[in-house]
């Protein structure tokens, strides 16, 4: 969500000095003047107001259309919404750039996600922003129309929203091969609210090796290069050690912080957490002052790639064993893609006594709810694939309705959200099975199937289960 401030020129008057008549003479605002608040997208937390000065936001336009080598030859499509950050900077590059935009509204893609392509094949777009986890969306659907698309003009294919996976990059670029889309059109990039919006990109003009020649990390693609980044869009990213403060050494991972003039001034009447985020230095107490962005990231490769890896609240920390949760979603998607709905699923840990319990919440696909039995199955399925592929022993796994999950505006999964709801019972649920500590990769031992949560009693192995019940056993009452 933003909030944009303007001031009007009959609003303005002439302060201090002699007394005189109101100038209704508008000069501008200066680079310390606040412009704009911008919330957070609450993908890990409460949306939280960040206030951002018109020099930063300047001092971000200028980073981004360096970094995209954008002119007045620039053709934008979006169809991203212009109250996000992103969508509202892509405008403001057009305006700076003197390039020309094409806008769509979300609805008219979430309806028809080709007519993002043939608006780009129509207008022969040079750039187009797009959220990482609708490539697969798109892909899906665009074999029958190639015949239709020339791909050929376009230059940034900006890839917004991490995780960033090589397999949907690829994927996407198979399906529309034929259509002239080339791949070092691919930009992943990298970007958050406290930093106006743009931080970095992969991306590079031409004679700089792009996709596919660039490397691939844990699945995952980079968001930046590092080794020239300073000097080329003057943002400095450091990758440090959340308890020390210290910058870590290449391959190590830790947490992303960010030092420019883009940086915004805090949060809006937040003081106490402002100091905490804005405010940081790497340990010593002197040099530049850091942003912390709450992101995972690690630098790998001569070129010094920073590759974002999840956030820091969302890790799923096991025994001996920590998983970005991203990746338990996605391997839990890929157990049964035939039933549940990519994109939507949600993996954290609920206490259960003393111990954090792994849980994964899936949205069912629509005609996909029926059946104890083979919604019991899909739950065993989803356990035994993650033990399988991480080593982790998920203790609850549920299937919801779909739409049950909470997300942000720009489609990111609020875990911390969707926990909550589950603990309030707000889930349309559909199955939750409980898993006990035996059941390893071939969900054999304890596994108890607790029925719908909000719905009638219900039969499973000749086990009564109504709500009463499941609100008595002690696993789950400790979640709610």
């Amino acid at each position: 969500m933003l909030q944009l401030l303007f001031a009007k020129p009959q609003h303005c008057f002439a302060v201090g000095g002699d007394k005189g008549p109101p100038s209704s003479t508008y000069t501008g605002c200066q680079p310390e003047d606040v412009y704009l608040i911008q919330y957070t997208s609450g993908a890990t937390g409460t949306p939280k107001p960040v206030v951002v000065t018109a020099g930063a936001a300047a001092h971000n336009v200028r980073a981004a259309r360096k970094a995209y080598d954008l002119d007045l030859s620039t053709i934008f499509v979006s169809w991203l919404p212009q109250y996000h950050d992103c969508g509202l900077m892509f405008l403001l590059l057009t305006i700076v750039s003197g390039a020309t935009c094409v806008l769509t509204s979300p609805s008219a893609f979430v309806q028809r996600p080709l007519l993002w392509l043939e608006l780009i094949s129509k207008y022969q777009a040079t750039c187009t922003p797009v959220p990482a986890f609708a490539l697969p969306l798109v892909a899906r659907r665009g074999g029958p129309c190639l015949h239709k698309l020339d791909l050929r003009s376009l230059r940034n294919l900006v890839l917004i929203n991490e995780p960033i996976y090589d397999s949907d990059v690829q994927d996407f670029l198979k399906v529309f091969a034929d259509a002239g889309l080339h791949p070092s059109a691919i930009a992943p990039s990298y970007g958050l609210a406290e930093n106006c919006t743009f931080v970095s990109t992969a991306w590079a003009p031409g004679g700089v090796p792009s996709f596919p020649d660039i490397p691939v990390h844990a699945q995952l693609l980079p968001s930046a290069r590092l080794g020239s980044y300073d000097i080329d869009v003057d943002v400095h990213i450091v990758v440090v050690d959340e308890e020390t403060f210290e910058q870590v050494e290449d391959g190590r991972e830790g947490e992303i912080w960010v030092s420019s003039e883009s940086n915004a001034n805090g949060y809006l009447g937040q003081p106490w957490l402002s100091h905490e985020v804005f405010n940081c230095r790497l340990k010593g107490g002197v040099g530049r002052r850091f942003i912390r962005t709450g992101d995972r990231g690690i630098v790998l490769g001569h070129q010094r790639f920073l590759f974002v890896t999840g956030r820091c609240r969302d890790m799923i920390r096991s025994h001996d064993r920590t998983v970005h949760a991203h990746y338990l979603e996605t391997r839990a998607y890929k157990s049964h893609p035939e039933c549940l709905r990519g994109g939507c699923i949600a993996a954290f840990q609920v206490q259960n006594g003393e111990d954090q319990v792994v849980a994964i919440i899936a949205e069912l696909q629509k005609g996909k709810d029926k059946g104890a039995l083979s919604l019991v199955r899909i739950c065993k399925g989803i356990q035994g694939s993650l033990f399988k592929e991480y080593g982790l022993e998920v203790g609850l796994v549920g299937l919801v309705k779909g739409g049950s999950l909470p997300k942000t505006s720009s489609g990111k999964m609020q875990r911390w959200a969707a926990k909550e709801k589950l603990a309030r019972r707000e889930l349309e649920v559909v199955q939750l099975v409980w898993f006990g500590k035996s059941c390893g990769s071939s969900g054999k031992g304890r596994a108890e199937s607790l029925g719908p949560l909000n719905g009638p009693s219900m039969k499973y192995n000749g086990v009564h289960e109504s709500r009463d019940w499941m609100l008595s056993y002690p696993h789950i009452t400790s979640l709610l």
